[in-house]
């Protein structure tokens, strides 16, 4: 099959990307092969491969696949491997496997287990043709919803769909969703199903006008945001989705007294101890999570944007979202 390996740990400007002919993986006990139909291209696929993972011992290997919000079609079933058919339309997410037996597993919370793999981290993942992954981690995709338009609900989907009940977003919430690209756009979403007012906060106007279509209550510069809350008030919910430590600061400056500061991205909160804010995180997501977010897209509650790219592009396309340039999510087809 074709696949773009990551031969080295390297600035996506230098093509640490190899677009190559490997093997075609097999499906072991337990497992299912997919023929692979669209992967979207996260920004923490570019964390991994310019080494911003390394202290957390990600990749595991190199060369490795990348890629982890994966939608394709059933090709092969391994022994064992139960409830799917050949031709099913599946999709896999960042959650690869995790142990099954542990107290975070055993209480539908295995995104938190301490044996979790990740697609495209500790295995190989989406920018390729094809992947095998086991058969209780992977996911039917709706009827109703395309593979292209599918693939970013296996992250930034389950993603935000997390975050926003890990903040605890409520009927009369003032939220602010600061970086509206893959994630924050979906976070966006969900808070608006929650009840909440939102206030969409980014760098680009592509980005603020996507959150106008999506039906944000606000939208602002981030060079304006501050002056907007000295005279509206601060928020009770903060969301930080932008991978920037100025953002993580401007949460602080923004939410209010005993508000909620959600990181989900990496930096570093300096608590103000009178303040009584809360700062909570959120990765990814359970099966559960996973199987909540299909359904409400199923029934049409949020929307994808999305654009497609051929693999081939890969490199490229990591290179503009590096450089600000993705609105919504890029897609990649083999």
């Amino acid at each position: 099959m074709r696949a773009q390996l990551c031969t080295r740990i390297d600035k996506i400007e230098n093509n640490p990307l190899s677009y190559e002919t490997v093997d075609d993986p097999r499906p072991e006990p337990n497992q299912v092969l997919i023929k692979i139909k669209a992967c979207g291209v996260c920004h923490s696929n570019l964390h991994m491969i310019e080494g911003e993972f390394e202290e957390f011992g990600v990749p595991t290997k190199l060369p490795i696949i990348p890629g982890h919000e994966i939608t394709g079609i059933v090709e092969d079933l391994g022994e064992d491997s139960k409830g799917f058919q050949v031709g099913e339309r599946v999709g896999v997410q960042v959650l690869y496997e995790s142990c099954r037996t542990c107290e975070y597993c055993l209480t539908g919370r295995e995104n938190l287990c301490l044996s979790r793999k990740a697609t495209g981290e500790v295995v190989d993942g989406g920018y390729a043709e094809y992947i095998a992954a086991p058969y209780d981690f992977i996911y039917k995709l709706p009827d109703n919803i395309g593979f292209e338009e599918g693939a970013p609900l296996f992250c930034p989907g389950v993603t935000a769909y997390r975050a926003v009940k890990r903040a605890g977003v409520s009927f009369g919430h003032r939220v602010a969703i600061i970086g509206i690209g893959g994630v924050g756009h979906m976070s966006l979403q969900f808070a608006k199903m929650a009840g909440a007012e939102t206030i969409a906060v980014d760098k680009s106007m592509g980005q603020l006008r996507l959150a106008e279509d999506l039906g944000s209550d606000h939208s602002f510069l981030a060079s304006d945001v501050e002056n907007y809350v000295s005279d509206a008030g601060k928020v009770d919910i903060v969301m930080v989705h932008a991978p920037s430590q100025r953002a993580i600061e401007q949460a602080i400056r923004i939410v209010k007294r005993g508000g909620v500061i959600l990181m989900g991205v990496l930096g570093d909160v300096r608590i103000i101890f009178p303040y009584e804010y809360s700062v909570i995180s959120s990765v990814i997501g359970s099966r559960q999570d996973m199987r909540e977010t299909l359904k409400l897209a199923s029934m049409g509650k949020v929307k994808v944007r999305w654009a497609p790219y051929k693999l081939s592009e890969a490199g490229d396309i990591l290179l503009r979202l590096k450089q600000g340039q993705i609105v919504g999510r890029a897609v990649l087809t083999p």
